[in-house]
């Protein structure tokens, strides 16, 4: 059987890497750690960038060549891929939405088969849209100023059960959201793709509007001054999506003009988030670095996925989660 060259190409567990080196027969891993970025925390995907020599960087193109396949997109030229790797068949993406990554690239022309990581992070995703939207209904903010002034107050609290929950997008990690919030007495309102044209309808009856859809040309500034405008006051919104599904300035003017009762946001347009914004002053915003997404098992999971779709890739058989450029994910 003829050898299949397998491109670590962001900072991987060596456990993880055997893994994938025994996943089936014939697969030869390609993996030098020191020729990578240096990873800022645990499964950090990205890392920070290495100061390599001529021979190292040598070293790197050499294995880029030789690759049939890559575990995530070479973190030096991206956009240099069909060039750099002329071999590479297909890329398997430690992220679930890389629509906008592929074409800004231009990647997505490029002929090569991606995958991504969607269903991955849909648990811990969920968790933090719940986590996002008790915080407001339990009123955390006020319960912390009253224990840092030491005043003790009895008073009547919320429940976020019985509310309406409106989760936009409804791929894997959409589902899970609408799960969770079922599960805790939840009205739930799912709007997939197909859908979307009537979200101006059901705004009005909204709680808690959760984002989980793709960057795409239908979804970029989906959420602007209208839209939040046809939210009732007091509503929640959690931004698991992407930063620039929200128009920003118009959930500002929302947050301080207080139509909002709050705005958990883990994506932002900008990122990192500008010292500048008024989103880290904003009592009513809880601020989340791209982060939500991100627990200690995440490394795991998308190795159990990428030997899954390895040993579907050399018996000739359909990848999961392909990236479909007419959905964006």
């Amino acid at each position: 059987m003829p050898h299949t060259a397998v491109l670590i190409a962001s900072y991987l567990e060596p456990e993880h890497v055997d893994r994938i080196a025994s996943a089936a027969p014939g697969v030869e891993v390609l993996y030098e750690p020191r020729l990578l970025p240096i990873p800022r925390y645990k499964c950090d995907h990205v890392g920070t960038a290495r100061e390599l020599s001529a021979l190292d960087r040598a070293r790197w193109v050499t294995m880029l060549g030789r690759a049939d396949v890559a575990w995530d997109f070479d973190w030096q030229a991206p956009a240099e891929l069909p060039v750099r790797a002329p071999n590479l068949r297909w890329v398997q993406a430690t992220s679930a939405g890389i629509g906008g990554f592929v074409q800004r690239t231009g990647l997505e022309r490029s002929g090569m088969v991606f995958t991504t990581a969607a269903g991955i992070h849909a648990v811990p995703l969920a968790e933090f849209a719940v986590a996002a939207a008790l915080y407001f209904v339990k009123g955390i903010p006020e319960l912390r100023r009253r224990q840092a002034g030491h005043h003790w107050e009895r008073y009547t609290t919320a429940q976020l059960a019985g509310r309406t929950v409106t989760v936009i997008g409804l791929g894997g990690m959409g589902r899970q959201v609408a799960s969770a919030f079922a599960a805790l007495g939840c009205k739930v309102l799912g709007l997939g793709r197909d859908r979307i044209a009537g979200l101006d309808e059901v705004l009005p009856g909204t709680d808690v509007l959760v984002l989980c859809c793709p960057l795409t040309p239908q979804t970029e500034g989906l959420i602007g001054a209208k839209q939040l405008e046809l939210l009732p006051a007091g509503a929640i919104l959690v931004n698991i999506a992407r930063g620039p599904v929200v128009d920003e300035p118009a959930l500002v003017a929302a947050l301080v003009g207080g139509r909002l009762a709050g705005a958990a946001l883990d994506v932002f347009a900008t990122e990192p988030l500008p010292a500048g914004s008024p989103l880290w002053d904003l009592d009513s915003v809880l601020v989340s670095p791209h982060s939500a997404s991100t627990v200690a098992t995440e490394n795991a999971a998308i190795t159990d996925l990428f030997c899954d779709n390895l040993r579907r890739y050399l018996a000739g058989e359909p990848l999961r989660n392909v990236y479909d450029p007419d959905r964006g994910y």
